[in-house]
């Protein structure tokens, strides 16, 4: 099996790092302004890899929060990856020129095939598909926007068009702390195999990455936690230790 990543996640609103519930705008609590000392304490508790959302980009579609990912590309050694607002091949060059290892494409991947498939030429591995869902069904600019794009075929069609990693987010329980919704997680891996696969969405315990590793599914590399991470649910450093006790 690949290695299972524990991945913490930094959201940025208007400058500070925030949780949004369910992806409302209005429903976010503070945690800091500070994103840099956050990284960097993720980075010392062994984690690889750091999810960050520019929530200005993703709700607006513009960058509001360029500089601060730029200072957390700096600040540590960690793999960054970014999503919100990537939407144009400039935005996501100037992501990868701010330092940024992964671009994550959501909106625009399911509007527009064509630009995808032009990012995953431009620069192949280093484009991540950010699949948003609620009851099996894709969401879109910033989860204001529903369709009756089955979520599973969208995946399939990222994978046909040259994808080689995607981030399944469940919007239902997303910052709810309710755990992590494994029977979709596991349709969606076992419908994509040649995928990687990364689980979003509910983490609340310790127990659910040890829940998700359980599974065994080869393409589920990974899982992303925020909020449960901030208020001390979880400690990052005895995830990582969970999820990585039976490598040889």
């Amino acid at each position: 099996m690949a290695r299972f990543e524990v991945i913490p996640a930094i959201d940025l609103l208007d400058g500070q790092v925030v949780r949004l519930e369910q992806g409302r705008r209005e429903a976010k609590t503070v945690y800091s302004d500070d994103p840099v000392a956050f990284a960097r304490q993720f980075e010392a508790a062994g984690a690889r890899r750091v999810h960050v959302v520019d929530l200005n980009g993703a709700f607006d579609g513009e960058f509001g929060n360029l500089d601060l990912v730029r200072a957390i590309c700096r600040g540590s050694s960690l793999r960054v990856e970014l999503g919100g607002g990537i939407r144009t091949v400039e935005a996501a060059r100037e992501a990868w020129a701010a330092g940024v290892h992964e671009v994550i494409v959501g909106t625009r991947a399911v509007e527009d095939s064509r630009f995808v498939q032009e990012l995953f030429k431009l620069r192949p591995g280093q484009v991540i598909v950010g699949i948003d869902a609620h009851g099996g069904k894709v969401a879109t600019r910033g989860w204001i926007r529903s369709s009756e794009l089955d979520a599973i075929e969208f995946a399939r069609t990222m994978e046909e068009l040259g994808c080689r990693r995607i981030i399944y987010t469940d919007i239902a329980t997303d910052g709810m702390l309710s755990g992590p919704n494994v029977p979709a997680m596991e349709r969606l891996c076992r419908a994509v195999p040649a995928l990687e696969v990364v689980a979003s969405g509910g983490i609340s315990r310790l127990e659910d990455f040890g829940t998700l590793r359980a599974l065994k599914l080869p393409n589920l590399v990974g899982a992303i936690s925020g909020r449960a991470v901030y208020d001390g649910r979880i400690d990052l450093a005895s995830a990582v230790r969970l999820t990585t006790a039976d490598e040889g």
